[in-house]
């Protein structure tokens, strides 16, 4: 008599691991874990038997040798009770007898001690038929085990599937634009375009014709006719980063394309149809924005369908570790340079104002600037916390320390520049010589809002 194989209780794919090992046991289940895989664990084949007897699995992993009997039974086991599993043997090294029995059995593969990880997770990637995971310029993919991390991951994993809207929020650096593109790669729409714009660095008096696009002779200069943003987009997925620096009558504009998923070019008479998947980032409260009237609330509510919050790098300290040293692995072309135990102590206690970004530039100055190749604390030259405001103001005319200073000098730069211009970013941009999105981000480092000017 056969048994029945129990329907999926969750979408999340679960491994039996049968070994009577807990070292291995341990090892593989860390592994699949962070693949985001659940795992049940087995020290015997009477015990795998009870959990197969219960449980759906999608996977089997199992040693060869158990105190109760070989895995060769275990792969009999489930064939015999028609249950559909995918089976791979661990076999001791260099036993190439044994492997060749377990294929012959029914086994879909195998994996030889010691376990190499990469080995196993494509051998469970095979089995499962798991995407790829998806790469990333910046950072190759969401690194931790965090309990914040693992939320962020879960949802993405769940708003790939939907064409709702998604609002990303966090502070920056936190990696907003590699959600987005998380959520892209994982979606129907993975092989449409996906188009990032930086609604921060343009000028204010370009955006209509950016976002919807330009007729030939509607303005001087449009010499032909010219796609903006959304038609780019068309059928793909638009990412609106820092969408809280749109200026209201451009949020009007903005509102109405998404609901009537039309627009009009400028110098056009007609509208043409769009299809775009919205996503939308801000390190802004929006919801405050709304409330300061600073940001319209209809628009607020066709963004923020679907909310994700990225954690900061503070709220993942436990994964600081792993984090820096796959940073460091790529930007030091994985030589074999490490850091010192007191440098990796600074960074698991140092708050990271400028998160996963700050890190990284961290990292790049200690590569620069090591002796060897193990980076000490010295190397890092990690910034200490802003002194109390007292002891600012008691300081105000000492150079040192010189970051303070030069903090300082930067400040009242920024400050007479916006004063010329009554706040206008561009043209301060232009009296500093920056570039605009230079100044917003000095802006964003020294704290400088439009609310500090006016005080």
């Amino acid at each position: 008599m056969s048994l029945e194989r129990k329907p999926p209780a969750t979408a999340t794919p679960r491994i039996l691991l049968v070994d009577d090992e807990p070292d291995i046991l341990e090892l593989l289940e860390l592994a699949l874990t962070r693949m985001g895989l659940e795992t049940v664990r087995a020290g015997s084949l009477h015990e795998a038997q009870q959990h197969l007897a219960s449980q759906h699995f999608d996977l089997c992993l199992t040693d060869m040798r158990m105190p109760d009997g070989q895995g060769l039974e275990l792969i009999s086991h489930i064939s015999s009770n028609n249950l559909d599993i995918p089976i791979a043997v661990i076999t001791a090294h260099g036993n190439t007898e044994n492997a060749v029995a377990a294929l012959k059995a029914g086994a879909f593969d195998y994996l030889s001690k010691p376990v190499s990880l990469d080995q196993l997770r494509t051998l469970v990637k095979s089995a499962l038929k798991l995407p790829e995971v998806v790469k990333h310029p910046g950072m190759p993919q969401l690194i931790g085990n965090s309990a914040p991390i693992q939320n962020v991951r879960d949802l993405i994993s769940r708003v790939a599937r939907s064409h709702a809207p998604v609002h990303i929020h966090g502070e920056s650096g936190s990696g907003k634009e590699l959600a987005a593109s998380l959520i892209v790669k994982n979606s129907a729409r993975h092989d449409q375009p996906f188009v990032a714009v930086n609604c921060g660095a343009i000028p204010e008096n370009l955006m209509e014709s950016e976002f919807f696009g330009y007729r030939k002779g509607a303005f001087t200069g449009a010499d032909s006719d010219r796609d903006g943003f959304f038609q780019a987009a068309h059928g793909g997925t638009l990412f609106l980063d820092e969408v809280a620096d749109l200026p209201l009558n451009m949020q009007v504009k903005l509102l109405r394309a998404i609901q009537e998923k039309k627009v009009r070019k400028v110098g056009a008479t007609e509208e043409e149809p769009v299809d775009v998947r919205i996503i939308s980032a801000t390190h802004h409260n929006l919801g405050a924005r709304v409330k300061e009237g600073k940001f319209r609330q209809d628009l607020y509510y066709r963004l923020n369908v679907i909310a994700l919050q990225m954690p900061s790098l503070r709220e993942m300290r436990s994964d600081i570790s792993e984090i820096a040293d796959k940073l460091l692995r790529r930007l030091g072309n994985n030589e074999n340079i490490r850091f010192s135990a007191d440098a990796m102590l600074a960074l698991t206690h140092y708050d990271f104002p400028g998160n996963i970004r700050e890190l990284e530039n961290i990292i790049e100055r200690a590569l620069a600037l090591r002796s060897s190749d193990l980076i000490s604390k010295e190397d890092l030259q990690l910034t200490p916390p802003n002194p109390p405001e007292k002891d600012i103001s008691a300081t105000a005319s000492s150079k040192f320390p010189l970051t303070d200073y030069l903090d300082r000098v930067e400040r009242e730069a920024i400050l007479d520049a916006l004063a010329q211009t009554h706040f206008n970013r561009t043209a301060a941009a232009k009296i500093l010589g920056v570039t605009f999105r230079a100044l917003r981000y000095r802006m964003e480092r020294l704290s400088i809002t439009s609310k500090e000017f006016s005080d």
